[in-house]
């Protein structure tokens, strides 16, 4: 079976969802060592979507009948200093994986892939609203200097579990 340049690259693709998935874990663990139980929830969450995109990403190469090779992981960083260099790198994390979901659509674009194209479509809003609630979350937390409680409040009113979104390609699994 051939492989498009497409399914190659979405491929790769679901190797980074999942790294970020690992990455928010060791977030979520070092905030929960920190008895910052707001923020590890937020990035509990953020772990669960982004491994939710992963799958979202493998049934779509199942059901356009490519392979299915799952990436191995990378090991996540996991000891940070303080509240907000965690934050710094969700952020980082976040304008990557935009630089990479562009990147496939391009791809998509390129290759004449309508499919494809509108499956990614998806992938830009959310990021557009990830990076924007990742930057937030920064100046909150840099403003909020020492006042971690602030912070926490901060999450637990504006971070907070959202409504699953209708639009969302399905997940492989479910």
């Amino acid at each position: 079976m051939s492989t498009s340049k497409f399914a190659a690259q979405l491929t790769a693709q679901i190797g980074e969802e999942f790294d970020a998935h690992q990455q928010y874990l060791a977030v979520a663990a070092h905030y929960e060592g920190l008895t910052l139980p707001q923020l590890a929830g937020c990035f509990y969450r953020q772990a669960a979507e982004e491994r939710g995109h992963a799958m979202m990403m493998v049934q779509y190469l199942l059901d356009t009948d490519q392979p299915v090779r799952i990436p191995g992981t990378s090991a996540p960083t996991c000891d940070f200093d303080g509240v907000v260099a965690p934050i710094e790198l969700a952020v980082e994390q976040e304008k990557t994986v935009t630089a990479q979901i562009n990147e496939l659509t391009r791809i998509a674009r390129e290759e004449n892939d309508f499919a494809a194209e509108q499956f990614m479509q998806w992938f830009i809003k959310e990021q557009v609203e990830e990076v924007s609630k990742m930057q937030d979350l920064l100046a909150v937390a840099r403003r909020s200097g020492d006042a971690l409680n602030d912070i926490e409040t901060y999450v637990e009113r504006d971070m907070g579990p959202g409504a699953v979104d209708a639009t969302a390609p399905r997940q492989a699994g479910q």
